[in-house]
């Protein structure tokens, strides 16, 4: 496993330097400057799947669409982003604070799961095609996980736990800007292959507007899919968690 996350972090690196060297070596023929994007978001999430923690029974929770703005407690995103005509380097951050009922079972009659997620992805990317980029990164997951239950023999039980690993990702985006104003991005990735989660998935769609150089505003909708486990006995955690929900970007070009 650390083998396999030296080689991620040296993929990593090696795109960053080459950018810089295709930077350099293109400086005479191509716009080498680097332009840069500040993007303060906020998301509006809800969850979906099954977690186990330590020795408690197994829960569900299952998003109620119709509640889509009552179960973020707090939240904080900020998305970074240095270009230039063929490269990109990118972090993106994420807080979130998730509460949600857990859907009863023949072992659970109620409860509630309180998830603090954060986030932390930087990456690399290249265009390959005008509108097409492809890249590696990698995923700071720190997952801490509060259950409370109610059994269906009425005691009640509590356990909380907090794990945090690393996942290598596969991204690919596609970005589009119509008639110079209207803004259109999609993004998907694909990560973990069991050196940190079995296995982890994203896809983001939003559209936009470019009201200035200096100012532009996106909409969109993010679904983060992740599935985690770890430990035995007092020590196990699955984490088999889907989170989804609109959000809305402020992105300030420098």
């Amino acid at each position: 496993m650390i083998k396999q996350l030296l080689l991620c972090c040296f993929l990593l690196s090696s795109l960053f330097i080459s950018a810089q060297d295709n930077t350099d070596n293109n400086s005479e023929t191509k716009n080498a400057s680097w332009n840069f994007l500040v993007e303060p978001y906020l998301m509006f999430p809800n969850m979906k799947g099954d977690t186990q923690i330590r020795n408690i029974p197994a829960v569900a929770v299952d998003a109620n669409t119709s509640d889509i703005f009552s179960h973020l407690k707090m939240g904080a995103m900020l998305y970074l982003e240095a270009r230039n005509e063929d490269w990109a380097i990118t972090s993106d951050f994420v807080y979130m604070k998730l509460g949600e009922d857990v859907t009863p079972n023949h072992l659970v009659t109620s409860g509630e799961l309180t998830v603090k997620e954060t986030l932390w992805e930087v990456a690399g990317l290249r265009r390959i095609l005008p509108m097409l980029d492809a890249g590696v990164g990698l995923r700071l997951v720190s997952v801490g996980a509060d259950a409370d239950l109610v059994l269906f023999t009425s005691e009640s039980r509590q356990a909380d736990i907090t794990k945090t690993w690393v996942d290598p990702i596969i991204i690919v985006r596609s970005q589009h800007i119509f008639k110079d104003k209207f803004l259109l991005n999609l993004r998907g990735d694909l990560g973990g292959f069991g050196i940190g989660s079995e296995f982890t998935w994203q896809i983001q769609a939003e559209a936009g507007y470019q009201f200035s150089e200096l100012f532009s505003l996106n909409l969109g909708y993010r679904y983060i899919g992740i599935d985690y486990e770890t430990g035995s006995g007092t020590d196990y955690f699955a984490y088999d968690i889907d989170t989804f929900g609109p959000e809305i970007r402020l992105g300030f070009n420098f």
